[in-house]
């Protein structure tokens, strides 16, 4: 009889986390769906969108246009070196452009404004929270979730495509630095066989993937922001858990959406 419970441990510790797991799902879709329900309902707040708009997008620019210049210049330089192997350089252009443009512009442009707003867009709503300033806002009747979440949200789904096509493009003429001017291909046949191979579809699946990038990365951050703990202590790992969810949310949506899309 005294065995029982100890056999039964394992069971039931593994039965309490699969219990925490999906109450914590539970609140993370509900608290996505709070965000929705708002969204449709007047008034929307103009000025919130446009400072959400600058604090995602336009101070993440300067990271976009570093990490989109190398990344295209990388794939330029390793992608010629492979192609050379089997006489084949001159696919070079769509080559880069369709790795930009499907996989990894969305994905590492995502990744780095992760990195960037994505960590103060929780640390900042956390902050609030330990401060009671958040519930300053819902002792005023004002409802913080339309301030705080749904601009957020809205400027994600905007700035992340923007971004996104601002990484291909960049990258693309990375790539043309290297393979062009530095490494003597053809400027006529890059841009040429890139117009060949490259279709419509495949830029629009970089635009859903940066745009269902754009809702992931700022929904955790404004939930991992307003469920902090307690003190500096609970905002730093409420940033580090925001950054590393949105981020293996990001590569785990990218797969799907890959096998799924054209």
């Amino acid at each position: 009889m005294k065995a029982t419970p100890a056999l039964l441990r394992p069971v039931e510790l593994l039965g309490g986390g699969a219990v925490s797991v999906v109450e914590a799902l539970g609140r993370f879709g509900a608290f996505f769906l709070e965000a929705v329900v708002v969204l449709f309902t007047p008034p929307f707040k103009i000025r919130a969108f446009l400072d959400r708009i600058h604090y995602i997008g336009y101070r993440s620019l300067l990271i976009i246009l570093l990490t989109g210049a190398f990344t295209g210049m990388v794939l330029g330089l390793q992608i010629f070196i492979t192609l050379s192997r089997f006489g084949s350089e001159a696919f070079l252009g769509p080559a880069v452009a369709l790795s930009l443009i499907r996989e990894l512009g969305p994905v590492l442009a995502a990744l780095m404004v992760t990195g960037r707003a994505g960590s103060a867009l929780t640390a900042e709503i956390g902050i609030m929270r330990i401060t009671e300033q958040i519930d300053a806002l819902t002792v005023m009747a004002l409802n913080p979730m339309r301030y705080l979440v749904v601009p957020s949200v809205l400027a994600g789904l905007l700035t992340f495509p923007l971004m996104t096509a601002l990484f291909d493009v960049i990258g693309i003429f990375g790539g043309y630095l290297v393979g062009v001017r530095l490494l003597g291909l053809s400027a006529g046949t890059y841009f040429g066989e890139m117009q060949t191979f490259v279709a419509l579809e495949d830029i629009m699946t970089g635009f859903w993937k940066s745009v269902s990038f754009g809702v992931i990365v700022t929904w955790v951050a404004t939930y991992k922001g307003f469920h902090v703990g307690h003190g500096a202590e609970g905002v730093a790992r409420a940033t580090t858990q925001s950054v590393v969810l949105a981020s293996v949310l990001i590569l785990v949506w990218d797969y799907f959406l890959g096998s799924v899309l054209p």
